[in-house]
């Protein structure tokens, strides 16, 4: 039997995320470190994410690298504006003779967001982040603040960036 987005809801417990789709943490390290800004962060953290049609993850910024592991449902897209006006994207999934791929980092200061390729349902994944990640470390990006910083990708930015940040 298939299994939908409600049945990995429910088994995993997820939760909405602010920035969009579902979530839980899953692992966090007991060993932690001190950061450049003098903030104690765990080495790592992970979750479980998993994100819908309706429920992209809008345009964000960490200020840790993030790695993304695909787990299953439909393909993932990673859309990343880099600082220097670069676009990106990074296609998750298992159909490796089309480049997708199983894994994919994301690496600090990095905007990005993820949506789901064709007309799947959902995708779930895991996403690891370290230095473990806090939500001081997150920021989360309006289409007028974007459309400013990267006019060469209105397109994207509409699809994943948020009209008014939500409260």
């Amino acid at each position: 039997m298939e299994k939908n987005q409600d049945y990995w809801i429910e088994q995993l417990e997820l939760e909405p995320h602010p920035e969009g789709g579902y979530f839980k943490q899953v692992l966090r390290c007991e060993q932690s470190l001190e950061t450049s800004d003098n903030t104690i962060r765990p080495y790592y953290t992970s979750i479980y994410f998993l994100l819908t049609q309706g429920s992209p993850s809008h345009f964000h910024r960490l200020a840790s690298d993030e790695i993304w592991y695909y787990h299953s449902g439909s393909a993932l897209s990673i859309h990343l504006l880099y600082p220097n006006g670069q676009y990106e994207r990074i296609q998750l999934g298992t159909d490796l003779e089309q480049g997708e791929v199983l894994q994919a980092i994301v690496p600090k200061n990095v905007i990005f967001g993820s949506s789901i390729e064709g007309n799947g349902e959902f995708a779930l994944v895991s996403c690891m982040v370290s230095p473990g990640f806090d939500y001081q470390d997150f920021e989360l990006f309006t289409k007028k603040q974007l459309n400013v910083l990267y006019p060469d990708h209105k397109n994207i930015i509409e699809q994943l960036a948020y009209d008014q940040l939500p409260e």
